[in-house]
């Protein structure tokens, strides 16, 4: 009867040193496999052609941050783009553009929404992520690509609503208009 006892008081303990230990975990260590799958799919990504010997992504580095990077593949001819105006850092962009994480699940749209205009999303340069930044800058009014910014130039170890931490993130983009150019 003691041992029996004994057993049951110590489930609770047991259990509480398990869920204590769960707890102490840092984010880093919690999101280990997600940000494994992420980084092998970047990887995959990056090496993808679109036909032998020609790289499907362009690998953009800013000269503000030699450290970071984006992969962007364009979908219009940039010959067709070329002298139209570019959005600086301190610029207002009106963009089109769809969201979804490295495993395809869709978390944003500008499709839905209505205001300034139908599908289109307003905002500063200054108050988006890095890697938008990044995007932005290299891209002309016109233009429509596939972004995908590695976790580092998103949100990083940040979970925001359904996007957990350490998310490659992959953006449909068109730049439709620069509605504030300021120098």
């Amino acid at each position: 009867m003691k041992k029996l006892l004994l057993i049951l008081l110590a489930i609770p303990a047991i259990v509480s040193f398990i869920s204590c230990s769960e707890n102490e975990k840092t984010t880093w260590e919690k999101y280990k496999a997600w940000r494994e799958s992420n980084e092998a799919w970047l990887i995959e990504q990056s090496a993808k052609e679109e036909t032998p010997g020609k790289a499907y992504y362009t690998r953009i580095v800013p000269q503000w941050n030699t450290g970071v990077y984006i992969l962007m593949h364009q979908f219009n001819d940039p010959e067709t783009t070329k002298n139209n105006l570019s959005p600086l850092s301190t610029s207002t962009v009106d963009v089109k553009y769809h969201g979804r994480t490295y495993d395809d699940v869709p978390f944003d749209s500008s499709y839905l929404s209505t205001n300034p205009a139908d599908s289109i999303f307003r905002t500063k340069l200054s108050n988006v992520v890095e890697g938008w930044k990044i995007a932005l800058q290299y891209m002309h009014v016109g233009d429509s690509v596939e972004v995908i910014i590695p976790y580092n130039v998103g949100y990083n170890a940040t979970p925001i609503g359904t996007i957990k931490p350490y998310s490659n993130l992959v953006f449909g983009i068109k730049l439709v208009d620069i509605y504030s150019y300021e120098k």
